[in-house]
């Protein structure tokens, strides 16, 4: 749900990340001791570079693995009208890759349209599509508890035997993991701080709004969690909507489906709007005098009075982006496992350690005092979280790797 307020009223400089503000400083400037806002440099440049790295790291993640989901959801759709129509006697087993290179071909065309990430709507149509999914997966878990008229599973979790001991710490490790996913909106929160109008300041109203939107999102996902596992115990599927708990309504599953494949096709360009800005600008200042980077072919458009500038570097690199990220979510189809491995990586860095160090420099909060500790011990706790989900999901992978050939994975 996160993403959706990362597309508002652009007024400011345009895509300037503030994690690497401090490596394009002008030359003027001796970037060792002046921060992007002028001030004394709070923070180190080694540090704004490790974490613009797993910043931009973390986005190529989040880009395979929304690739992988999206495409599970179509064939969500696919399956239950097949399972509709044969009455549940076909298996309806397909594979994934046309789904996933049919998201691939979109993402190529909607990358290169520009500023897509300053589009005013696209915020109300993703928080529309979260609420539409979310609900319609709330909604189902709860009708089937009724209906089995009582709740299954129970406060352990499952039960040993549908799992052994070693597979159910893996998993409790990899569950963490995916619950770090949940609030991945923390990796572009700088960007959605970009695109917020002022007055009243930007840190007051992104206050507001990580506050809203973090407690919204945790009731909405504690309830689908709680209500999905309540419903079918062990049997839970990794993914309520698309594992097949539910077969009917199929055309309520279907829109479900619909919704998370048109919010994922807008959040993919969201998150990825950093990394091609921040690369489209390296390379202009690298390479000022050559044209293939440089250079805006004007094509009109029909119907318009405007022109749209054709970029080949940015035709190219942001279709190699894409299809790299489409090839690589084809190869590793384990959507829970590498959900996890994402959550886990960016977790620690990105939303604890160096938020964390931001705020102890810049309320300038001293070493050992109680403040300090409790921060430290906080961030210290995170760590071994993120180690935990990092560890679970690995061995998630290697499980599933067992029983793996490139490219055939059918559902």
């Amino acid at each position: 749900m996160g993403e959706g307020a990362a597309t508002n009223n652009h007024h400011h400089h345009h895509g300037a990340q503030v994690y690497d503000a401090s490596i394009n400083m002008p030359q003027h400037f001796c970037s060792k001791d002046v921060d992007d806002d002028g001030r004394p440099q709070r923070t180190g440049g080694s540090k704004v570079k490790l974490c613009g790295l797993i910043q931009y790291l973390n986005i190529f993640g989040v880009a395979i693995g929304y690739t992988i989901a999206a495409s599970i959801s179509m064939m969500a759709i696919k399956r239950s009208n097949c399972f509709h129509k044969t009455d549940g006697k076909d298996p309806c087993h397909m594979s994934s890759n046309p789904y996933m290179i049919a998201f691939g071909i979109t993402q190529i065309l909607f990358s290169q349209i520009p500023d897509f990430d300053q589009i005013w709507w696209l915020s109300i149509v993703a928080a529309v599509m979260s609420f539409t999914y979310s609900s319609i997966g709330l909604g189902l878990g709860i009708a089937q508890v009724a209906a089995n008229g009582a709740i299954k599973g129970s406060f352990t979790g499952i039960s040993i035997g549908t799992v052994t001991e070693t597979q159910k710490i893996w998993r409790s490790f990899q569950a963490l993991g995916d619950i770090a996913f949940a609030y991945s909106f923390s990796i572009i929160l700088i960007e959605i701080q970009d695109t917020v109008k002022s007055p009243p300041s930007e840190a007051k109203t992104m206050k507001k709004a990580t506050l809203i939107s973090t407690i919204v999102t945790t009731v909405f996902y504690m309830l689908c969690g709680c209500m999905g596992y309540a419903a079918f115990g062990d049997l839970a599927p990794g993914n309520l909507l698309t594992g097949f708990g539910f077969y009917n309504p199929y055309w309520l599953l279907d829109i479900a489906n619909a919704a998370i494949v048109i919010h994922l096709v807008g959040a993919y360009q969201v998150y990825c709007q950093p990394l091609f800005a921040f690369l489209e600008k390296k390379a202009s200042q690298k390479w000022p005098d050559t044209e293939f980077i440089t250079n805006e072919i004007k094509i009109p458009i029909p119907f318009s009075e405007r022109k749209y500038n054709l970029n080949m570097f940015r035709l190219t690199w942001r279709s190699a982006f894409v299809v790299l990220t489409t090839i690589i979510s084809m190869l590793l189809p384990f959507f829970n496992d590498v959900v996890g491995i994402l959550g886990a990586f960016g977790f620690w860095p990105l939303t604890v350690y160096f938020p964390v160090e931001m705020y102890i420099a810049q309320k300038k909060i001293p070493r050992w005092s109680t403040r300090w500790i409790c921060l430290q011990m906080l961030s210290f706790s995170c760590l071994i979280i993120s180690i935990a989900a990092a560890s679970g999901s690995i061995a998630g992978v290697v499980l599933d790797l067992k029983v793996y050939r490139p490219f055939k994975t059918s559902y």
